[in-house]
C-alpha cells in the first residue's frame, strides 16, 4: 500500500468524522481493508460475527462497515461525485435498478470469484453478485387460525380480522401487495384491484403499521397473520412465537440481495475478496443459522429444514418481478397507501 493511498484514506476518514459519519481506523499490519455499506440491524450484526473474522482470517483484510439502508446508500454515493464513501453496496432489487440507472457501479467480472462455480446460474451479472435470497409468502399463527391457501384468503374471514398489514416501503411489502392485486386482475404495474378490495374490508383489519413494527405486533398478539419473508418467520419462531410460513397457491415470491462495487472504488481487489468470502460455503452456512436466518446461495450449503424449498434450484420456479417497471410507480403507491389505507 502506497503512502499516498494511506493518506487519502486518512483524509476521507477525517472528513467523514467531521460530517458525523461512521469511520473506522485501519490497523497498520493489515494487507488492506474494504469499506462496505451494510444494512443496519440483523445484517450488520451477522456480518460482524461471521464475515468480518472470515475475511480477516482468509485474506488479512479488515472489513469496515457503514450502516446504511438502501436509499441512503444511493443518496450518499450519488452525492460523493466520484469519490465513493464506501467500496461496496448491498441492495435489494428495486434500489439495485436505481443504482444501475444512475451509473453508481463498476462493471463486475464474476470470473474473479473463486466460489463462482458454487452459485446457481443467474446469480451474477455484469453489475454484481447475489449474496442472499428471500422468499415471501404468508406467516400465520396455527394455534389461532386455519392454514390459508393463498393471497386472497388474507382479505376473507376469519383471516382478515387478524391481519397485520404494511405498505410499499419494503421489498416484501411491495411484492405481496402486487400478488394480492394479481389475484383480482391486476399486475406488477397495476395495483388498483388491491385498493378496491382492501377498502371493502378495511374496518376489519387488525393492525396496520410500519414494516419494522410488524414482528412485534405479531409477537404481542395484535395480529395473527401477515405477508412477510422467511427470515422474519424464522426469527419469530426462534423467540418461541407460534408462527408458520405458507407458500401461496399462486407461488411464493423470490427476490435476491446483491452486492456491487462502487464506481470509483480503489479497492477493487479487496472488494472481490470480500464478495467471495460472503458467498463461501462456511460463511453462508453460518449466516443461515439462527438468529440470522439468511437463505444461502452457495450450492454446497445444506438448506435448513424449515425453508419452503429443498434446493436452491426450486427458486427458479418462484414468482419474480421486474423492478425496472415497479420503481417508477412505487413512490405513488406509497403515498396512496398512506392516505387511503394507513390513515
Amino acid at each position: 500500500m502506497s503512502h499516498g493511498r494511506s493518506s487519502r484514506r486518512e483524509f476521507l476518514a477525517a472528513a467523514a468524522v467531521t460530517l458525523g459519519s461512521l469511520a473506522i481506523g485501519r490497523p497498520a499490519h493489515a494487507k488492506g481493508s474494504v469499506t462496505a455499506a451494510m444494512y443496519p440491524g440483523t445484517w450488520e450484526e451477522a456480518f460482524r460475527a461471521h464475515v468480518m473474522p472470515a475475511l480477516k482470517a482468509s485474506h488479512d483484510i479488515d472489513l469496515e462497515m457503514t450502516p446504511l439502508f438502501a436509499v441512503d446508500q444511493i443518496a450518499k454515493a450519488q452525492a460523493a461525485r466520484g469519490a465513493p464513501p464506501f467500496d461496496a453496496f448491498v441492495l435489494d432489487p428495486g434500489p439495485r435498478v436505481t443504482a444501475i440507472d444512475r451509473g453508481l457501479f463498476e462493471k463486475f467480472d464474476a470470473r474473479r470469484l473463486g466460489n463462482l462455480s458454487r452459485l446457481p446460474a443467474g446469480m451474477t451479472d455484469e453489475w454484481g453478485v447475489t449474496v442472499a435470497a428471500q422468499v415471501v409468502g404468508i406467516g400465520y399463527n396455527p394455534k389461532k387460525l386455519p392454514k390459508p391457501k393463498g393471497w386472497t384468503d388474507l382479505l376473507k374471514d376469519p383471516w382478515v380480522s387478524r391481519l397485520g398489514m404494511t405498505g410499499f416501503q419494503t421489498t416484501f411489502g411491495t411484492v405481496s401487495i402486487i400478488e394480492i392485486a394479481r389475484q383480482f386482475g391486476g399486475s406488477e404495474t397495476n395495483v388498483e384491484p388491491f385498493f378496491v378490495e382492501i377498502k371493502k374490508v378495511l374496518p376489519k383489519v387488525a393492525a396496520i403499521g410500519a414494516p419494522a413494527s410488524m414482528p412485534a405486533l405479531f409477537q404481542q398478539g395484535q395480529c395473527d397473520i401477515t405477508y412477510t419473508n422467511t427470515q422474519t418467520v424464522a426469527t419469530l419462531r426462534g423467540r418461541d412465537v407460534d408462527i408458520e410460513f405458507v407458500k401461496p397457491e399462486s407461488g411464493a415470491v423470490a427476490f435476491f440481495t446483491t452486492m456491487h462495487i462502487a464506481k470509483g472504488s480503489r479497492e477493487l481487489e479487496n472488494a472481490y475478496k470480500y464478495f467471495d468470502t460472503v458467498i463461501s460455503a462456511p460463511v453462508q452456512s453460518a449466516l443461515m443459522q439462527p438468529p440470522n436466518n439468511f437463505i444461502p446461495v452457495n450450492r454446497d450449503v445444506k438448506l435448513a429444514a424449515n425453508l419452503p424449498m429443498a434446493s436452491l434450484d426450486e427458486m427458479a420456479k418462484f414468482v419474480r418481478h421486474d423492478w425496472s417497471k415497479i420503481n417508477p410507480l412505487r413512490a405513488g403507491w406509497i403515498e396512496r397507501f398512506n392516505k387511503e389505507v394507513a390513515r
